[in-house]
């Protein structure tokens, strides 16, 4: 593990909702992060399918991980994920790459691919840099 990935590993640590959705990180570089989720029973919509919010959840947390790798703090501002198609079983994964970074937004994007690498979704995420001190004040007044 490079120290990249071992820095966004740490942090996906504290990543509670990832970690409940069962997403996981594969690899990440500086610009580019690939996360996966198998699909579980609670991964499935009432049809069987992988349900649209584990996907997009999946998205968010690769694109959230290819803005941070510059070393600064985000937060999702916008989103736009189009739906293709959708699978049952198996594993889905996102590839997530940084296509612009401004002074305060990084735009990304992302393809969600099936198992049989058939593309399921795809779209892209802009990131709004923040302070590390403002977020970090805010999670010392909720400990």
């Amino acid at each position: 593990m490079n120290e990249l990935e071992q820095k966004m590993a740490e942090r996906e640590q504290n990543n509670g909702f990832m970690r409940h959705n069962y997403i996981e990180m594969e690899s990440v570089e500086r610009d580019r992060a690939v996360f996966r989720l198998t699909i579980r029973p609670e991964s499935k919509n009432p049809y069987g399918m992988v349900h649209g919010g584990a996907i997009y959840t999946l998205a968010d947390n690769a694109t959230g991980v290819a803005a941070h790798t510059d070393g600064r703090y985000y937060v999702t501002q916008t989103s736009a994920l189009h739906f293709l198609r959708n699978q049952s079983e198996g594993t889905v994964r996102a590839n997530a790459w940084v296509r612009h970074r401004g002074r305060s937004t990084v735009l990304t994007a992302v393809d969600i691919t099936g198992q049989d690498g058939r593309l399921i979704a795809t779209g892209e995420f802009t990131f709004f840099c923040v302070d590390k001190s403002v977020m970090d004040a805010k999670v010392e007044q909720k400990a």
